[in-house]
């Protein structure tokens, strides 16, 4: 048995980034809330370097993707690596790419000198729960997620 591949994503990847962004906002039951555009994607992963796509192939063909992005810590003075989203087609589960995955993304924020490796999780997901716990990760329970979106962000604009 042959081990996932990582591709980075390339421009011409874009539909099949929107693809996976729907196919995941389908499992967790937030399709209404997918406003993005292959073109959005263009302009803001592969122009704008907002964020960095991989694409999981097996065989070759596309099972999954995973976004991530680069923050800071302050206190660390380094950066973390942040994983936006990892979603494996429901017929690739169970076959370990989810954890090659994590280990892939590990070894590339020790790579880059990170201080840190994070993720959110729906609190619903308890197979994902199950999973990250398994592999090591701790919940941050001391920790409030706070978002300003549409019309409360827009009211900060002067």
């Amino acid at each position: 048995m042959s081990n996932l591949i990582f591709r980075k994503a390339l421009r011409e990847d874009a539909s099949n980034i929107l693809y996976f962004i729907n196919e995941l906002a389908i499992f967790e039951k937030l399709e209404d809330q997918v406003k993005t555009s292959k073109e959005e994607l263009e302009k803001n992963i592969f122009d704008n370097k907002y964020a960095e796509v991989l694409l999981l192939e097996k065989d070759n063909k596309k099972v999954g993707f995973c976004l991530y992005f680069y923050t800071f810590s302050t206190f660390e003075g380094k950066p973390s690596l942040y994983l936006e989203d990892l979603f494996i087609l429901p017929e690739y589960r169970q076959k370990g790419y989810g954890k090659q995955t994590l280990e892939y993304l590990a070894n590339k924020a020790i790579e880059k000198g990170c201080a840190r490796f994070e993720w959110s999780c729906l609190n619903w997901n308890k197979k994902a729960i199950d999973f990250y716990l398994k592999f090591g990760a701790l919940p941050q329970a001391e920790w409030t997620l706070f978002r300003l979106e549409g019309s409360s962000l827009i009211g900060y604009k002067k």
